[in-house]
């Protein structure tokens, strides 16, 4: 599988409190076990009005419809091809 990076645009999402949060999650992987193994959910960064996820999946096409199915907007989709990090180098 490939990795991506998604961005998305959600409002206000840096302040939503665990419950919108929770909210989010569950239907995220209610979409998830639709379309295993296709798609995994790795972990999201949250900013203020975006998040940036990270996602293994079979290509571009399973994360869109992830998004379809869960009603999480999908921005931009970066597939990553390479990681570095101070261990790595």
């Amino acid at each position: 599988m490939k990795r991506y990076i998604i961005q998305r645009d959600l409002p206000n999402v840096g302040k939503a409190n665990a419950e919108q949060l929770r909210a989010t999650t569950d239907a995220s992987n209610a979409a998830l076990d639709q379309l295993a193994p296709k798609v995994q959910w790795v972990e999201s960064y949250l900013m203020d009005d975006q998040s940036y996820c990270v996602y293994l999946a079979e290509n571009e096409e399973v994360i869109r419809e992830h998004g379809r199915l869960s009603g999480i907007p999908v921005g931009e989709i970066a597939e990553v091809k390479r990681i570095i990090n101070p261990i790595k180098g």
